[in-house]
């Protein structure tokens, strides 16, 4: 079984990968659907950049930042932990793998949302590591799984939610570097 914690993360970025490509699943990485997907990943990964630059001006959410646990590392945290070991990763098993196996046996309706689910179940250690709240962080990450799985089937592409997805992810990273060192 693949875990956050298991391996080093190019490792989990190719085991995750080669699961994808073993059930067949369509994740647009040559051209032209590379290319929608770069484009598309962009916009997402502005709008994405922009809320949680405009939410950090939220006090509640800068004092959520402000206790964020960082890692010994930050350059490697940043560098290849987000890109690689989290965003590829995560979107190789849950938009390909899971995505693909479940739309087969459930429908275009509800494959998606098992997927969701299943997205959100996966940050509850996430949450509980860090102290956020489980049921929030469920709720936040399956509407996020949902989104980035209708992200990959509108774009063609799995790289369109995985550049949301790093944007994401390191955006609140920076944003709590930031916010420690003032």
């Amino acid at each position: 079984m693949i875990t956050k914690d298991s391996g080093a993360p190019v490792v989990r970025a190719l085991v995750s990968t080669a699961l994808a490509a073993a059930v067949g699943a369509r994740l647009g990485l040559r051209p032209p659907q590379l290319w929608a997907g770069l484009r598309a990943g962009a916009v997402a990964a502005g709008v994405v950049v922009t809320g949680v630059a405009v939410s950090g001006l939220v006090p509640q959410v800068r004092a959520g930042m402000n206790t964020r646990r960082i890692p010994a590392d930050p350059v490697r945290w940043l560098a290849l932990e987000i890109p690689v070991a989290t965003a590829w990763t995560e979107e190789m098993l849950f938009r390909g793998v899971l995505q693909t196996v479940a739309v087969r046996a459930l429908g275009p309706v509800f494959g998606p949302l098992v997927q969701a689910a299943a997205f959100g179940l996966w940050h509850i250690p996430d949450a509980r590591r860090v102290g956020d709240s489980v049921p929030g962080t469920v709720l936040l990450t399956g509407v996020a799984g949902w989104v980035f799985a209708k992200l990959a089937e509108r774009s063609g592409s799995v790289l369109t939610p995985i550049l949301a997805h790093i944007a994401f992810n390191e955006s609140g990273a920076v944003a709590a570097l930031l916010v420690q060192r003032r």
